[in-house]
């Protein structure tokens, strides 16, 4: 327990508040996606809404050198795509990921948006992606252990018939973007460490509709599918509670 981070009260109010922020600037984004939209632009967007908020800075933009505010990873791109001139297109699906620091503590979230009519394949992963997510968020408390999530984050994956991509985690935060615990998208239930009550986690079910096998693009950031398979990422920021947890984004 003593690698877990522990909130004050005072750290809570402060990572509820930079939670709603990044909640209504994700919403915002979304609104924004359709047809004929640049990635560039929702990335300005980001930037533009998360710096209108006093106190608050993009989470990601210079994190290990990132050179944007928001991660736009675009069907087979699982993870960390870079917003640039890429125009999206019916049929495609966009994983919008942003963070907010506020008074130097982190949140972290991620919606995968539908771009205009999807296939149905396209439309079935993103409900188990978020069914996954549901799942996760139901066995969060204080005393649950890191692998009851991880098991029906699984679990959610293969009964849709889909792939959680196992190398890409959830994760601890606050005083960082990424801290101790990682919560994989796959594992057993009763396994790892245990939740004590007032921790911060950011769970995020990862899942594809191929084998899972992932690599780096050449530009150093975005993961793609080795398959070529589209992919889903939905994630919330947590607060553990004795009971169950709140969600904080």
């Amino acid at each position: 327990m003593s690698d877990f981070q522990i909130f004050t009260e005072k750290e809570i109010a402060a990572l509820r508040e930079g939670g709603k922020i990044l909640r209504e600037c994700l919403q915002r984004v979304a609104g924004m996606v359709r047809p004929g939209v640049k990635t560039v632009t929702l990335d300005q967007e980001a930037q533009r809404f998360i710096l209108s908020h006093s106190g608050a800075l993009p989470g990601f933009k210079g994190y290990h050198g990132y050179p944007a505010n928001l991660c736009t990873s675009v069907n087979d791109e699982c993870v960390h795509g870079i917003p640039s001139e890429r125009i999206l297109k019916e049929g495609d699906i966009v994983s919008l990921d942003c963070g907010v620091l506020y008074h130097n503590l982190y949140t972290d979230a991620c919606i995968t948006v539908a771009v205009g009519n999807v296939a149905p394949q396209a439309r079935s992963l993103m409900e188990k992606t978020s069914q996954a997510l549901a799942s996760a968020i139901s066995a969060a408390r204080a005393g649950a252990k890191v692998g009851d999530l991880s098991a029906v984050i699984e679990e959610m994956a293969k009964n849709g018939g889909f792939t959680p991509v196992r190398f890409l985690t959830g994760h601890g935060l606050g005083s960082n973007l990424h801290q101790f615990p990682d919560i994989p998208n796959s594992g057993k239930a009763g396994t790892g460490p245990i939740l004590p009550v007032s921790t911060i986690i950011a769970v995020e079910p990862i899942i594809c509709a191929g084998n899972g096998s992932i690599s780096e693009k050449d530009d150093g950031w975005t993961i793609v599918t080795d398959d070529g398979s589209i992919c889903a990422h939905e994630e919330h920021t947590l607060l553990i509670l004795p009971t169950g947890c709140e969600i904080l984004t």
